[in-house]
């Protein structure tokens, strides 16, 4: 049986949710992952509202697309960061309040909380998104970084989604972290370190994008090898390493789309992540969830981008086999 292949709408929440849910269908997509901004899924109306749920299914069922996550990334990305002025524009205006960094964070823990209890009511058992980090900004160890330091980030990233990963747990939903750079994890090591750090409690996991591990120079095969039972939902996002003598693995502080970044994301099948290779890997642990366009290509009309991708994903999917291809020749 196929993996149903969703779109995440995470950058079209310019868009109101009718209009992208019916693009959604257009582009030739079974279904639709939901981004926790914009008016796409909105937590608070969703535990405040008693028809709201029920009215957001009936949406989707009109363009007959399943839902098996919803994702708070940008709530999510302020539980452990340093939180600044970036995070304004990111975050509810009830999570930013008055912008003390302390409060925001509080806020924002409560949020993710209540992001759980939120799935639950709509029926779905899977939020993916990002947990921040206090120690991203130590990434490279000069002026040198003593482990006590990093072991402090660790231990916060504990203290603030222990609590969190306790609501999950009751409303039985599982929270899947997109393992990025600026998150506790962002390779294999520190994806190991951050479920070493909650004492590998199974509502925790990853949600398996590897673009981002791509062009970092992690193998995402590796990646996925390393947690086999921890991947709980996937993402089909390209990127590509674009390095010329000029630039550095670092973009150079250049925005993404300028040609002289040393990497970029691409439009699925566009860059340089094997695919094929990823989809042996998810059939071998038994991986049978969505795998779920994030689309993101600077260079591309996003429509076209999304309609190409839908396609690509269908073509390059496929199941396992069920026998040994020498099997005629057994005893």
């Amino acid at each position: 049986m196929a993996r149903p292949v969703t779109l995440f709408t995470g950058q079209w929440a310019d868009l109101p949710s009718e209009d992208i849910a019916r693009k959604t269908k257009e582009f030739g997509y079974d279904g639709i992952e939901l981004a926790c901004w914009g008016d796409h899924f909105e937590v608070d109306k969703a535990l405040a509202d008693p028809n709201y749920c029920a009215q957001k299914r009936e949406l989707l069922d009109r363009y007959d697309l399943q839902c098996h996550a919803i994702s708070a990334h940008l709530v999510g990305q302020a539980v452990c960061d340093h939180v600044d002025q970036r995070h304004k524009q990111i975050v509810p205006g009830y999570v930013w309040g008055d912008g003390d960094p302390a409060g925001v964070s509080k806020r924002a823990i409560e949020e993710m909380k209540n992001t759980a209890r939120a799935a639950q009511k709509f029926g779905v058992s899977i939020v993916n998104g990002f947990t921040g980090s206090s120690i991203w900004h130590l990434i490279y160890d000069f002026p040198p970084i003593p482990g006590n330091m990093i072991d402090d980030g660790f231990k916060l990233f504990a203290e603030r989604w222990n609590p969190i990963l306790d609501v999950f747990g009751e409303c039985g939903v599982k929270f899947a972290l997109e393992v990025h750079p600026t998150e506790i994890a962002f390779d294999i090591h520190t994806a190991q370190r951050a479920l070493e750090a909650i004492d590998h409690r199974e509502e925790f996991g990853f949600n398996f994008d590897p673009s981002h591990l791509h062009w970092q120079g992690v193998d995402s095969v590796e990646f996925i090898r390393a947690f086999p039972d921890r991947i709980f939902h996937v993402h089909v996002k390209d990127a590509i390493v674009t390095l010329n003598g000029r630039s550095g693995i670092n973009a150079s502080h250049l925005k993404f789309g300028d040609h002289r970044r040393g990497w970029d994301f691409r439009s699925p099948g566009r860059g340089t992540v094997n695919f094929e290779e990823i989809i042996r890997a998810l059939n071998d642990i038994g991986y049978n969830g969505p795998l779920s366009v994030e689309w993101e290509d600077s260079g591309m009309d996003r429509e076209f981008g999304a309609a190409e991708a839908s396609a690509f994903v269908r073509k390059m999917d496929f199941a396992p086999s069920n026998r040994a291809f020498d099997a005629a020749f057994e005893e």
